[in-house]
């Protein structure tokens, strides 16, 4: 390590250190003024993010990157006021900060109060989506807690003049502007000493594609909460509607292909009758299909899905084909090639529903809807830090509430143990 790397890394988390003793005593009042200034301000600063957004698209396109990061990485209009708007909700949540989980006088006659408090410093790592830092900012400021960002190459304009307003509206308000921090440093190796700071960083959370999860939990001596990829499967049932099944099917396929809770895995039962009818009309819709041999004779000219494709997040408008004989085979295939994401079964079969949802272990798990309510702002979060496919310590959209841990306060009149 370098003597310039290892003073960066000093420097960025020791103001972390200094500004989460002021953050996490904001009162809720304050918090929530900050963010609605933020919001406001989003909406006035909208032509220069644009216009600074405008900068990433054009690198994104000299450097040939595909069309679904590319579409991770544009700030239009619309988004922006969206942007706007999770901040405003996310003032509008209950602040989780002071909480009382639980609450009891012991025998011995002492008080006992657990609460919830903020986990302190928290690194976030991510890569394309530039929203992302105005929604994980907002997220640990309404939780008492200090963000350090740091985004990927591809959208480091966006990302810092997103980070600069916010560091704006802070220094207005009279609260240091070292609430939120941002990485300007893109090189790989200024993650390493960062993911070592475990006296001062408190977790970790990296979002993006397998090489930035096995980056980070390979090199972190932090606690890491990952946001891995999304191989989200969807099982066609013999006994589902076919009108119903096409229209949620398109919509968690071509809705939006680049965001991790798109369908990539399509299972298909043999007896369902309109198997055939489905694939025509999801052609027509504009998706491609990767079929395996049972449908091979009805569809001549589409390609045979591998078991690479099986696994692959393509956030595009590929979609891969599976016929199973049985709700079994759809759940073997599940545990085999699932992510751990979503996965939705379409059907009117209640029995095949229960044995669904009992049987599989993944985030979530939806019966007769779309892949795509598997958001935090869909799950009325505000926004999210992202979608967790472990187990520890949350699983599924990271909100609010997971920006926190507890403490306890006990108290008495003397009382000692024996």
């Amino acid at each position: 390590m370098s003597l310039d790397l290892k003073e960066y890394t000093d420097l960025i988390t020791g103001k972390a250190k200094s500004a989460v003793k002021q953050i996490r005593t904001l009162s809720t009042l304050t918090k929530n003024i900050v963010l609605r200034n933020l919001a406001e301000e989003i909406i006035k600063e909208k032509d220069n993010i644009i216009k600074e957004n405008k900068k990433d698209l054009e690198e994104a396109k000299k450097k040939n990157l595909s069309s679904a990061l590319i579409d991770r990485l544009e700030l239009n209009e619309k988004r922006i006021i969206s942007l706007s708007n999770s901040v405003i909700e996310i003032s509008n949540l209950e602040d989780p900060i002071g909480k009382v989980v639980r609450g009891m006088t012991l025998p011995n006659g002492l008080d006992l109060i657990t609460k919830q408090v903020p986990l302190g410093v928290i690194l976030v790592i991510y890569e394309s989506r530039p929203n992302v830092t105005i929604d994980v900012a907002a997220l640990a400021f309404k939780s008492g807690n200090v963000a350090i960002l740091r985004g990927g190459s591809e959208a480091i304009f966006s990302n810092i003049i997103l980070c600069n307003i916010f560091k704006n509206i802070l220094k207005k308000n009279n609260i240091t502007e070292d609430g939120v921090l941002f990485v300007d440093k893109t090189d790989r190796s200024h993650m390493i000493p960062l993911l070592k700071k475990s006296s001062i960083i408190d977790l970790v959370v990296p979002r993006g594609g397998e090489a930035l999860i096995q980056f980070v939990t390979e090199n972190s001596s932090i606690p890491v909460v990952k946001h891995d990829k999304g191989v989200c499967n969807l099982y066609v049932d013999d006994k589902a509607d076919f009108e119903l099944a096409l229209n949620v099917i398109i919509n968690s396929k071509l809705q939006r292909t680049g965001v991790c809770n798109a369908l990539e895995n399509l299972i298909v039962h043999e007896n369902f009758p309109f198997k055939n009818d489905l694939l025509i009309a999801l052609e027509k819709a504009g998706v491609k299909l990767l079929i395996d041999e049972n449908f091979k004779n009805s569809f001549i000219h589409l390609p045979i899905a591998t078991e690479e494709d099986y696994f692959t997040e393509f956030l595009d408008e590929r979609l891969s084909v599976k016929s199973v004989r049985d709700i079994h085979s759809a759940l073997e295939f599940i545990e085999k090639f699932s992510s751990g994401h979503t996965e939705v079964i379409l059907s009117n079969d209640q029995n095949s529903i229960d044995l669904f949802l009992h049987s599989l272990d993944s985030a979530a798990l939806f019966v007769n809807c779309s892949s795509r309510f598997h958001d935090g702002g869909e799950f009325g979060l505000g926004a999210e830090v992202g979608i967790s496919t472990g187990k520890l310590h949350v699983r599924g959209p990271m909100g609010l509430q997971h920006l926190t841990t507890t403490t306890t306060h006990l108290r008495g009149n003397g009382q000692v143990r024996s």
